[in-house]
């Protein structure tokens, strides 16, 4: 079970990103500010289905088929997937979902089992596998290297052992080759040897806290890792790790995290150390980082259960605020790292230090879950994970008796993946298209107002938390729009309206949104010059 610390130390105050909080005049708009005939948006429509309110059950058919576009992507390692079993085997791969976790896969038929026949091969392309590796498969046996758990023990761990050692499976070397062998589980390993067949491999460590003396070490740790699995990865593997990412927030989306340097292990160059050539560190990753070697940063966080607390304040600077959060983590890391971001993404709380939190027991709620698969994507961030502390789900199974298990699995309500579904069903099948490598993202650059046109902001995800404003983004493609708008957190008889507008590369395009409650609003438009 995952477990996320929160990061509770205050951080300096710092300088907000540059707003506009003057009346800006354009071309087309006179000096006394009139306004541009505004353009309407269609809005995206609408599944009509009622939530499921069996435990340990959710429905996939809520929505009908679609497929996630081809310069995205987006892991299936989430519970219930045996709900749809080998007859119904496609079943997610429909429902927006590219890949599927190795540990959610059907045995015999996806990957090797005791029964396999000699030349069996995987029913899953090459595209549709992805593996999430634990601390645990290099931690425990054969490796026994407990720098998994405890980054504080680099400088006693080896990066590769010398000739003849007895201990050859204890080291980072090992581990990495081993990983090589994941192909035989497929059927499929190339005539040259073994290699990682899946396209997408998560690490999971949580390891990358260290005392400050042992920094260089951690950082020599990370950057070799990944330089060793790369070599054993097919050519299309893509690897990234939970931790560390350039910038990590934990979902406080905070003002001073817009000023915030990298995180000095994501970026930190190995270097040798007085032990280091002893353990078999190879002269060819120094002056290279851990961020040099992977494919893809993986700035995100999990809710804790004040995300979804409407009864809550989520106006101050360090309130926890659902969208706020979601949105941050990719502000932050836009402006520090280059690499494609994949986001982990868990349709429950975490465990952490707050009312309610105790236990991974509460469901995201509709509007929270829908806007997870609405407004990430508007990032412009390449993937996600949806992700499950726990796997195969039993529907309609009696409450455990032992209140410590009670609400933590086939107890659970699934019908936020009904909502989750249903936000990427609204996204990409209607407007796939838009996502096609040529579309840009304004993200905080979306340009509101919420006085009906007199002023117009471009605020960031904390600005927009911290004045209680509506949320809104925009994605560009030609002449095409793309909104999504909400008011979080809003009470089910509230009105709430702004402004949206995009006046750059000849297009002078205005138009209001009207929101009711905390619906997730998405339109589109075709802008005119």
């Amino acid at each position: 079970m995952r477990i996320v610390l929160l990061a509770l130390a205050a951080l300096s105050g710092g300088v907000l990103l540059k707003t506009s909080d003057q009346l800006v005049h354009t071309k087309g708009a006179d000096v006394t500010g009139t306004l541009p005939p505004q353009t309407s948006l269609t809005p995206t429509p609408r599944s009509s289905f009622t939530p499921t309110t069996r435990k340990g059950y959710w429905n996939a058919d809520v929505v009908g088929d679609f497929v996630l576009p081809k310069t995205k992507t987006l892991t299936f390692d989430a519970a219930g997937r045996n709900l749809y079993g080998n007859e119904n085997w496609e079943k997610i791969f429909k429902r927006g979902f590219s890949s599927v976790s190795q540990a959610r896969m059907f045995w015999g038929t996806e990957i090797a089992d005791s029964k396999t026949p000699p030349g069996w091969k995987s029913r899953l392309s090459f595209d549709r596998r992805a593996f999430t590796v634990t601390r645990a498969a290099l931690q425990g046996p054969p490796h026994n290297v407990q720098w998994a758990l405890n980054g504080n023990l680099a400088g006693q761990t080896y990066f590769r052992p010398p000739a003849n050692d007895p201990n050859s499976q204890q080291n980072i070397y090992a581990f990495a080759k081993a990983l090589g062998n994941n192909c035989i589980l497929y059927g499929d390993c190339p005539a040259s040897g073994p290699k990682i067949g899946v396209s997408k491999l998560f690490l999971d460590f949580e390891n990358d806290g260290v005392d400050v003396p042992n920094r260089q070490e951690q950082a020599n740790m990370y950057t070799y890792l990944m330089k060793a699995i790369k070599d054993v990865a097919d050519p299309r593997t893509e690897i990234g790790s939970l931790t560390p990412v350039a910038h990590n927030g934990f979902g406080y989306s905070r003002a001073a995290d817009y000023e915030s340097g990298g995180e000095w292990l994501f970026s930190m160059p190995a270097q040798h150390t007085a032990t280091s050539r002893q353990r078999g560190m190879p002269d060819a990753i120094v002056g290279k980082s851990y961020s040099d070697y992977i494919d893809f940063n993986m700035p995100g966080t999990y809710h804790v259960f004040p995300d979804y607390d409407y009864t809550a304040s989520h106006r101050g600077d360090y309130d926890r605020h659902w969208l706020a959060g979601l949105l941050s983590e990719q502000e932050y890391n836009i402006r520090l790292s280059n690499k494609k971001r994949i986001a982990w993404h868990w349709l429950f709380n975490t465990q952490g230090p707050f009312n309610r939190s105790e236990r991974a027991s509460n469901p995201a709620p509709p509007a929270v879950a829908e806007g997870m698969g609405v407004f990430f994507w508007f990032t412009g961030a390449y993937g996600a994970i949806l992700w499950d502390d726990y796997n195969e789900l039993k529907p309609d199974q009696p409450t455990p008796a032992d209140p410590n298990l009670q609400g933590l699995g086939s107890d659970r309500n699934y019908a936020c993946y009904e909502h989750y579904i249903h936000g990427l069903w609204r996204l990409f099948k209607h407007h796939g298209d838009l996502f096609n490598g040529r579309e840009t993202y304004l993200n905080q650059q979306t340009e509101c107002s919420f006085d009906g046109g007199k002023t117009w902001y471009q605020y960031n995800a904390n600005q927009l938390k911290t004045r209680g404003l509506p949320f809104a983004r925009a994605v560009i493609n030609g002449d095409q729009i793309l909104v999504a708008a909400t008011m979080p957190f809003a009470k089910p008889d509230q009105r709430t309206s702004l402004m949206v507008r995009y006046i750059q590369n000849g297009y002078q395009f205005y138009t209001t949104v009207n929101l009711k409650a905390d619906e997730i609003f998405l339109g589109r438009a075709t802008m005119g010059k």
